[in-house]
């Protein structure tokens, strides 16, 4: 598969109700990074974990970016693409169906991007600490897409109006966004993995 590229880790499911999960790591983390994470909300689900291909100082992310908080936004649409391509040909390698993506940070950009250029990917997502990705996006078709986006009050780096933009976006583009604000920074807490697990456990039960 030319999405090999991508160094990754593979883990097949041991409950076939549960969605697959495309774990998509933060700057600095890698492969192994969300693994835990992924068995924490859906226990036996296929998990599917990418390493992000650009370096920033020597540490693993998902697209470039020019400052904290902006981005390079012509290799954010060329990486999503490319993770695009890495995820439809994992799921003919692997045997599975359209993931849901589980991104925190880089990697809830990322997944954010991707389901505004390829949605065809991704089932839903869960998208943690996410920013809006693109400042000019493109007109997605989601409908009906299930969506998690999981903000931090106290976040540093994601102004709250930039998480509630991402939330219009992805709702106006047909997207079913469930938006929730943590007494959180921009690290997960507890309650951000009780609400992934629900929420995932929900989505399982519909698609089921």
């Amino acid at each position: 598969m030319t999405g090999s590229v991508f160094i990754h880790r593979f883990e097949p499911a041991t409950n076939a109700g549960s969605p697959p999960l495309l774990l998509l790591h933060g700057t600095g983390g890698d492969e192994n990074d969300l693994l835990g994470l992924g068995k924490m909300i859906s226990p036996g689900a296929a998990l599917l974990s990418p390493r992000g291909r650009v370096l920033e100082h020597g540490m693993p992310r998902f697209f470039r970016r020019l400052a904290e908080g902006v981005f390079d936004e012509d290799d954010v649409r060329r990486r999503a693409l490319e993770l695009g391509d890495f995820v439809a040909e994992a799921q003919q390698k692997y045997g599975i169906a359209a993931p849901v993506a589980v991104g925190f940070s880089n990697g809830a950009n990322i997944a954010a991007a991707l389901l505004l250029l390829r949605p065809d990917v991704l089932a839903g997502a869960i998208l943690l600490r996410a920013m809006v990705p693109l400042s000019d996006p493109p007109k997605a078709q989601l409908e009906g897409k299930p969506i998690l986006l999981l903000s931090g009050q106290a976040d540093p780096i994601v102004p709250p109006s930039n998480s509630a933009r991402l939330a219009s976006l992805l709702s106006e583009a047909g997207a079913q966004v469930d938006h929730k604000i943590l007494p959180a920074g921009h690290q997960l807490s507890q309650a951000d993995v009780t609400l992934a697990r629900d929420w995932i456990g929900n989505v399982a039960a519909e698609v089921a």
